[in-house]
């Protein structure tokens, strides 16, 4: 079968479900690698990605209960915040660098502030930051602004695009089923929300980012219906630059390794990701949640980016991940310079700032 999988790739014809399943159930991971590195290699050469950025959660109130969320609280909870405008600003001002060049910004789904709440925070970045772009809030944050704000999403993008939004990160979409929605995030966008989100954006110009939650209650053919949701909307639009694959985390740090994602399925679903999306450039290792060790693993298994710095991450380590919160710029060009590979630094859109040849 792989054999079969090998010449449709190397004649350049797309994989179906049933060729992702088997890749998925293949007992030979590395020749699934190879393909995916072969793959890759003809994308980007040797070169991996990353960018020095600045994560910030504005809020952590949310009226969503997702079922593999730490992070959120209740209005009253003990822990629950809501940036003001001077906190929002001192927390930046106080973690900045000369180096950063994007602001990554999701938080709760917060009903207890008006969409202007939401609306300013990327209108006084965008005014005290003007060189900064600003990567915000998730396909499913959209859908739930146009909800508490009684506007339509393209409305709501506009507004947002007016204020300084660059593009929109990958999140909120999880597994896009509306069977695992059902269970893990009945109070967030459905699966066709999440996906109208995006190609909203992109029709307004936004190239913008996608993200896979796996490791929990999905099935492999989930994950491959994800992908080849994810895929479709590329071919229409052509809006979206990477690929991220997130393995889920446990609810703490001491979790038991059998409630973590193995290493084998972490390095076969970013190569499969590879070998199923042949029109995005780019797959991403993130090394929050994978660690340092199998980021540059994962660079010889399709990934073509390991993210950032972030300084503070908040989300997955509300939940269990392990990492540090935060990695440095000479610390990543190392990570990737130890897996063989040419660093470069990016901005938000791939433009290539500096090659560590």
């Amino acid at each position: 079968m792989l054999q079969e999988i090998t010449e449709k790739i190397r004649a350049g014809e797309r994989l179906t479900l049933e060729d992702g399943l088997a890749l998925y159930k293949s007992p030979d991971l590395l020749q699934v690698a190879s393909l995916a590195n072969e793959v890759n290699l003809k994308k980007n050469g040797n070169k991996v990605y990353f960018i020095e950025n600045l994560y910030i959660n504005p809020t952590n109130v949310c009226e969503a209960k997702c079922a593999f969320c730490g992070f959120r609280r209740d209005p009253d909870e003990d822990g629950a915040y809501t940036m003001s405008t001077d906190e929002l600003l001192h927390y930046v001002e106080t973690r900045i660098t000369k180096g950063t060049r994007e602001f990554h910004i999701v938080g709760g789904h917060n009903h207890t502030v008006p969409f202007d709440y939401y609306l300013n925070t990327i209108s006084i970045l965008k005014k005290n930051y003007p060189d900064i772009t600003i990567k915000a809030y998730t396909g499913a944050e959209i859908q739930f602004f146009a909800q508490i704000a009684g506007r339509s999403p393209e409305t709501i993008l506009r507004e947002l695009i007016d204020a300084g939004l660059d593009t929109l990160p990958g999140g909120g979409a999880e597994i896009l089923t509306e069977r695992y929605r059902a269970k893990m995030s009945p109070d967030k966008a459905s699966t066709d929300g999440w996906l109208e989100a995006h190609r909203i954006a992109h029709s307004l110009g936004l190239k913008t980012h996608a993200t896979m939650l796996y490791g929990s209650i999905e099935s492999l053919e989930e994950r491959l219906i994800h992908m080849m949701r994810v895929r479709e909307l590329q071919d229409e639009t052509n809006g979206f630059m990477v690929f991220i694959p997130l393995a889920m985390q446990p609810r703490q740090t001491s979790a038991s390794l059998k409630r973590r994602t193995s290493a084998m399925d972490d390095m076969r679903t970013i190569a499969i990701s590879r070998l199923m999306l042949d029109n995005f450039p780019h797959i991403k290792a993130y090394w929050i949640n994978i660690g340092p060790q199998l980021t540059q693993l994962a660079t010889h298994f399709g990934a073509s980016d390991i993210h950032g710095t972030l300084v503070e991450e908040r989300i997955s380590h509300a939940v269990g991940a392990l990492t540090q919160s935060g990695i440095t710029r000479d610390e990543l060009k190392w990570m990737i310079q130890g897996a063989n590979r040419i660093p470069v630094e990016r901005d938000t859109f791939y433009n290539e700032i500096k090659v560590y040849a």
